[in-house]
């Protein structure tokens, strides 16, 4: 009896490797093209976060045009074009038609793209509902030519695909322009393209962009200053919240001969001093190789850094808005009547720093019987998906927002007129997923987020307490001068006053009442004052606070 082949040797025949392109043409969903709606908007964001990317980089203050027509038939052309430096020739193709190719994913400093995917999954996105290749026009410079590519993506291969290269006159110094044809749905509303760009120029008050949308309506969002953010530094990881997969990874790449000299060398913050320290901690010797360090020794080396008081990241690796710019960023958009800003220290998790800030717009023509409009930003980007998923909106809710004012059901956003702001800014923001829609739910940075709603909280609540105060005093104020003549008639009756007296009597009645107001003003501003100084000094005792009621909500 001939022996029977093994199945495995059969299934082994069917096993081979995909491309990184056939296996997101098949699940475009986790790319945040699961919709036509979305599919266009996301198409529009990954471009115009691009534009603003590369004028940034190149120090340009950046104009972004943003012009979607409608082809008819669910249908749209969508053209970004910008005043970027522009890209080489030679790497137009791979940057427009080859998924995970950049340069942000290894560089550890802010930038809007992370993973290389954004972009080019729009022009795959594109081919697979038009079968239209994408088309770029590029200058680098005023003496170079403009260089014009029409691509498709090779989704077998993971490769750009030339259907047409030449070069053309283009009346531009410098920039890149992209048209996409693509299949999708355009209406008005949160979730719109036209509240994306909105919520882009109240986080980028730099950025002038011009927008032209399917019913040929212009709108311009014109920059608020002239003033370009910092430009972020590329920094090495810092050594608080390393894991062990990633430290035993260093240390098997490290050119560094000595443990003491490999943390100096791969970590921010790390000095001789504090690297004798962790081996110390560790019970490491510093001179140990690090390609000697076994599975239990990381485990130990990373018990030692956890022992080991280590300063905070550098800030010049993130680009933060600034409590000014954000709160002017609001000023322009949004119409309101008392607006603030706070910007935390910063802070790190898994050794990735990153800074939260949270603006606040009160009163105005908001609607004060309706939940609070937040708006969610990961470097300078607008999540406008997953709300309910995001860490932004977790820390929302859990923040007591009836200390401050505001009417709050449990598990909900707060009520009333207000518009939130939260801004998380790092070399790597934790996305829930590849379309960058959440942000994941880690403790350090539901805790920071928490920190400067609180703060946000507390001079909202001085606002409407000082707003109450006025009001309250201007009644009764109204009231008194209300029976001043009347004062003044039975003063008459009583000690037979003239006239004249008795104009006087009211006079001075006036002016004890005007006196008296001034001096509750000067009051109430020497309450503002020390409530300005609590929120700085206070921060210590909050936190202490928040990690009592964090005990409390346990129990």
């Amino acid at each position: 009896m001939a022996e029977e082949t093994p199945i495995a040797l059969e299934l082994a025949k069917r096993q081979r490797e995909i491309s990184i392109a056939s296996f997101f043409e098949k699940n475009r969903h986790l790319l945040g093209f699961d919709n036509p709606r979305k599919a266009l908007l996301t198409s529009i964001k990954e471009a115009v976060d691009n534009s603003l990317d590369a004028c940034e980089e190149g120090s340009f203050l950046p104009e972004v045009s943003v012009e979607v027509i409608d082809m008819q038939n669910d249908r749209f052309k969508v053209i970004i074009e910008d005043n970027g430096p522009g890209i080489v020739k030679k790497q137009i193709p791979n940057i427009f038609a080859k998924l995970l190719y950049g340069s942000k994913f290894f560089k550890l400093s802010q930038s809007r793209g992370q993973q290389g995917i954004g972009i080019s999954a729009s022009v795959l996105y594109a081919q697979l509902t038009t079968g239209k290749p994408a088309r770029i026009t590029s200058k680098i410079g005023e003496k170079y030519p403009a260089h014009y590519y029409e691509l498709h993506i090779d989704t077998q291969k993971n490769s750009p695909e030339i259907i047409k290269e030449e070069v053309i006159e283009w009346n531009k110094e410098h920039g890149t322009r992209i048209e996409l044809d693509l299949e999708g749905s355009y209406q008005k509303g949160d979730q719109s393209i036209d509240q994306y760009l909105k919520q882009t120029a109240i986080v980028n008050p730099h950025v002038t962009i011009i927008y032209t949308n399917p019913k040929a309506e212009q709108i311009i969002f014109p920059r608020a200053t002239e003033v370009m953010p910092r430009k972020p530094v590329e920094i090495k990881p810092h050594p608080h919240g390393v894991e062990i997969g990633r430290l035993l990874s260093m240390l098997k790449f490290t050119e560094s001969r000595t443990l003491q000299s490999f943390l100096t060398s791969e970590f921010s913050r790390v000095g001789p001093g504090t690297a004798k320290q962790i081996c110390g901690n560790a019970a490491l010797l510093p001179n140990t190789k690090p390609v000697d360090i076994t599975r239990e020794m990381a485990e130990k080396l990373v018990q030692g850094i956890e022992k080991t008081k280590i300063i905070a990241p550098p800030t010049d690796c993130i680009s933060p808005i600034g409590e000014d710019l954000l709160e002017k960023g609001l000023r322009k958009e949004i119409n309101a009547e008392f607006y603030c800003a706070v910007t935390r220290p910063p802070e790190v998790y898994r050794g990735n720093p990153f800074i939260v800030e949270a603006g606040l717009a009160y009163g105005g023509q908001q609607s004060a019987e309706e939940g609070t409009r937040l708006l969610r930003y990961a470097n300078r980007v607008p999540l406008l998906y997953q709300q309910g998923a995001c860490a932004v909106t977790r820390s929302v809710i859990n923040t007591a927002w009836r200390n401050y004012g505001l009417s709050q059901s449990k598990g909900a956003l707060p009520i009333g007129p207000v518009t939130l702001v939260v801004h998380i800014a790092s070399v790597w923001v934790p996305f829930t997923s590849e379309s960058k829609e959440a942000i994941a739910h880690y403790p350090e940075i539901i805790k920071e987020i928490k920190l400067a709603l609180q703060e946000c909280g507390r001079k909202l609540a001085s606002y409407v307490n000082k707003k109450r105060k006025i009001q309250y005093e201007s009644k009764k104020r109204d009231y008194i001068q209300m029976f001043i003549p009347h004062i003044g008639e039975a003063l008459k009756e009583l000690i037979n006053l003239k006239e004249n007296e008795e104009k006087t009597v009211e006079k001075l009645l006036a002016e004890i009442l005007e006196k008296k107001r001034g001096k509750l003003e000067q009051i109430e501003a020497e309450n503002m004052e020390y409530d300005e100084d609590f929120a700085k000094i206070g921060k210590t005792e909050y936190e202490e606070e928040e990690n009592e009621g964090e005990e409390h909500e346990k129990e």
